[in-house]
């Protein structure tokens, strides 16, 4: 089932032991049936994992009291979209508050607080939020990946025993788990009653699965705690990050609509994204005002409504050696500061943004001269290198405050709309030197959300990327607080078919950068014609990371066509249901967007590579209204061949023909031939009435 926001007060109920009680029709249920609590405990004959691992670190010496606890319910307080239980165990001398609450799309969050309230300190070894799974969950999926191939799913069969996917870089990672999803054997895109779990927070994290001779299925999340990082004073509290949990007999996508719904209901949520070009791939360090200004002509040609300068601009940057933290316009660059380009920008329409990396210092730099203290590292050492760089303690205020005043700086001097934040590096030994050197991922993450959310405050009118070597750190916990993120450091369209596909179960697609590259690509050499590239970023953000000084007339003129039909499809791309079909054949990719109310397409047949047979695929389209009637119009090149014999729909079908129905649609489906390797046939449907 999904969890629509008016069934919270009665699909959650706290038995007479305290718990939170689950059945197997849903993720939390009234008690009554059987109880699997939302935070295991070994009194109550669990002997799985505990979600509470920790124990009193006595004054005098000695520690492993308290390690056991038995929480009992003191209270709860219930509300239209929100549960919080309040539990106490006087003997461990902690309390505990369980949060849940019902948003916007159907999904849940939960979380837990515990509070030391013992007068010797309390070490919390992790704390996670744990669910159950019905019966017929057999098997699990969760992402791992690479630099440049983030996002690549992976299937196993739940077993007894317990598995855990631990996050240790600092941020959710270029191989991130994303979200943990369960359900029947062969569950798909279309079809599967799932549950999906995901841990909003952007620095380690786990997810957990486990399942024994005498226990049901549950699987949770919550942060990755490093030894001793998290230690209770007398009155202290730690609360997890909150832990989505999302339940849909939908299928993959399904889950996704759910996610997604919640993020088009922030009041940060980018609306109508701008056309962006990123400046990147076409100039790298050279910065010359003389060429950016002719890119900036060309991208105000096509239609592009931001303009972003990358890495480069800043004091010493003329290469990734030196500079990173002097956040200044460096004049042997920019001897008239940034302003030149700027109003250049500006005066053609469009809006200008700027690259930092705020977290990241290269030893060559005044700042590491003056303040080498301020990195994360253990005692004696450095971290490995890695990019020439190190990461700034963000667990410090001051470090904090330092960032503030430069990137604040240099946002009041200069007329910037958007910022893409990088971070380059993983948090390898990520202690603070104001801990003795003990780890601070922790806090170092609540500093750098500490740092967006007051430069949030102090520009509002800015637009935030978060970018982390390409999709690095991408979780809801960030998404909460940007505008977009940059997918991925892959550019090739060709890879990034399967990349955006799988980042859209997390990330809704106007949050999602998606550049047309150059014709060959810089990562993969692969050369790509225009109209697959454009197809591909269609599906995203749209935007250009080419250097447009080498594109011809005819390739401009191309390109502004793609632009005005990004445009025309903003409404339905961004605010539809992701839509991804099963393809018979291997080498074609499916994938769409349906509007909300089903009365208009927009799907895209991906010929990937070359097929082994002459079938050609069969394109059936979920979500559209049974005893609706559809015209059906091809986007974008058509080769003239015949196209479908669906009934009803003109076979020669470049402009459309004959009415179909829904109904139709979804059991039969579109008929497209075998095509050319790397093309993108666009199929628009729209409601023209019932039948």
């Amino acid at each position: 089932m999904d969890l629509a926001e008016d069934q919270l007060p009665r699909v959650v109920a706290v038995d007479t032991a305290g718990r939170v009680g689950g059945d197997p029709g849903g993720v939390v249920a009234a008690a009554g049936s059987w109880a699997t609590s939302l935070l295991p405990e070994h009194w109550d004959k669990v002997t799985t994992r505990p979600a509470l691992r920790g124990h009193r670190m006595a004054t005098g010496g000695g520690s492993g009291r308290a390690w056991s606890t038995r929480f009992l319910t003191s209270d709860v307080e219930v509300t239209d979209t929100r549960l919080v239980v309040r539990a106490a165990d006087p003997d461990a001398e902690l309390r505990l508050v369980t949060e849940v609450e019902s948003l916007p799309g159907g999904s849940l969050r939960l979380r837990h607080t515990v509070i030391n309230d013992g007068a010797d300190r309390y070490l919390v070894e992790g704390l996670d939020v744990v669910v159950p799974c019905p019966d017929d969950h057999v098997e699990s999926l969760d992402f791992t990946g690479r630099h440049e191939r983030e996002r690549t799913p992976q299937r196993r069969a739940i077993t007894d025993g317990l598995w855990v996917r631990e996050g240790r870089q600092g941020r959710p990672g270029l191989d991130a788990a994303g979200l943990l999803i369960t359900g029947p054997a062969g569950f798909g895109f279309a079809g599967g009653a799932l549950l999906g779990v995901h841990v909003a927070w952007s620095g380690n994290h786990l997810l957990r699965q486990e399942r024994n001779g005498a226990s049901a299925t549950t699987i949770g999340g919550g942060e990755h705690l490093l030894t001793g990082e998290m230690e209770l004073l007398a009155g202290e509290s730690y609360s997890t990050p909150w832990v989505f949990v999302t339940a849909t007999a939908r299928g993959l996508d399904g889950l996704a609509a759910a996610l997604h719904g919640w993020q088009r209901s922030l009041p940060t949520h980018p609306g109508v994204p701008p056309v962006t070009l990123n400046v990147w791939e076409a100039v790298y360090f050279d910065h010359d005002l003389a060429r950016l200004k002719d890119i900036a002509d060309r991208a105000a040609r096509v239609g592009v409504q931001r303009f972003v300068l990358d890495d480069g601009w800043f004091h010493l940057r003329k290469d990734d050696l030196a500079g990173l933290g002097d956040w200044w316009v460096d004049p042997s660059t920019w001897p008239d500061g940034l302003t030149p380009l700027i109003e250049y920008v500006t005066s053609l329409g469009m809006e200008f943004g700027l690259w930092f990396e705020p977290e990241m210092v290269n030893p060559d730099s005044d700042l590491f001269r003056s303040h080498p203290e301020w990195i994360l590292s253990v005692p004696g050492r450095l971290p490995l290198p890695h990019r020439n760089q190190v990461v700034l303690d963000l667990s410090r205020p001051e470090v904090v405050d330092h960032l503030f005043a430069q990137m604040d700086a240099v946002l009041s001097a200069n007329d910037i709309s958007y910022v893409k934040w990088d971070h380059n590096r993983d948090l390898l030994e990520a202690g603070s030197g104001t801990r003795g050197g003990a780890p601070a991922v922790h806090a170092h993450t609540l500093g750098y959300y500490a740092l967006l959310d007051r430069l949030r405050a102090a520009h509002p009118r800015v637009a935030w990327e978060s970018c982390a070597s390409g999709g690095g750190r991408i979780d809801l916990g960030v998404l909460s607080r940007v505008q977009r993120v940059w997918t991925s450091d892959m550019t090739d369209a060709l890879a990034r078919q399967q990349i955006q596909r799988w980042t859209t179960q997390v990330a809704a697609p106007e949050y999602l950068g998606a550049h047309i590259s150059a014709p060959t690509s810089h990562q993969t050499a692969r050369t790509l014609p225009l109209a697959f590239r454009a197809a591909t970023a269609l599906f995203g953000a749209f935007g250009i990371e080419w250097d447009l000084s080498e594109a011809d007339d005819d390739a401009l003129d191309e390109l502004t066509g793609w632009i005005e039909r990004y445009r025309r499809f903003q409404p339905l791309l961004h605010g539809g249901r992701v839509t991804r079909i099963d393809s018979e054949d291997p080498a074609v990719l499916l994938h769409g967007v349906v509007a909300e109310d089903g009365r208009e397409a927009l799907i895209a047949h991906v010929q990937m590579d070359e097929s082994v047979s002459n079938r050609g695929v069969r394109v059936r389209i979920p979500g559209l209204v049974d005893d609706e009637t559809y015209q059906v119009c091809w986007e974008g090149p058509v080769d003239g061949r015949r196209l479908t014999d669906t009934p009803g729909v003109d076979p020669l079908g470049p402009t459309g023909g004959v009415p179909v129905t829904g109904r139709t649609l979804a059991a039969t489906g579109l008929w497209i031939p075998r095509r050319r390797p790397q093309t993108v046939l666009l199929a628009h449907l729209t409601a023209v009435g019932p039948r």
